[in-house]
């Protein structure tokens, strides 16, 4: 695995991983720090922030992964994953309607309604 070097100065500097010592001006990190990076890496790619991400990961370097919340980002995941695919499934369809306007094509008229309700409710939940 590699990171760049402003990306392990700033993990550094959150909490997440920690150097053992330098090599010149090189940092040296223990071998446990690649799984860290690839328990970091999982963390970020399921949407997690950093912020939550370091707090699964203690400082002696066990984890402490709360299994409710893993299920409440599946489950946030599973929304995501429908809304995006109701949204390809209607581009897929407007790309092909016969309607002359994409304005009289029913199928594109939900799709922009959807739209706007999914900007609708995270502007609200923004607040």
């Amino acid at each position: 695995m590699k990171s760049h070097a402003s990306t392990l100065r700033y993990y550094e500097e959150k909490g997440l991983i920690r150097s053992i010592g330098r090599n010149g001006l090189k940092r040296v990190f223990n071998e446990s720090v690649i799984q860290r990076l690839s328990l970091i890496a999982l963390g970020r790619a399921a949407g997690f922030s950093l912020d939550d991400i370091a707090g699964m990961l203690a400082a002696d370097g066990q984890l402490s992964i709360d299994r409710t919340q893993l299920q409440e980002r599946a489950e946030q995941l599973d929304r995501t994953i429908k809304r995006l695919s109701a949204v390809r499934d209607g581009l897929r369809h407007a790309a092909t309607c016969p309607a002359e306007s994409h304005l009289d094509c029913p199928k594109f008229q939900q799709l922009m309604n959807l739209a706007a309700r999914s900007a609708a409710k995270e502007k609200a939940q923004a607040r």
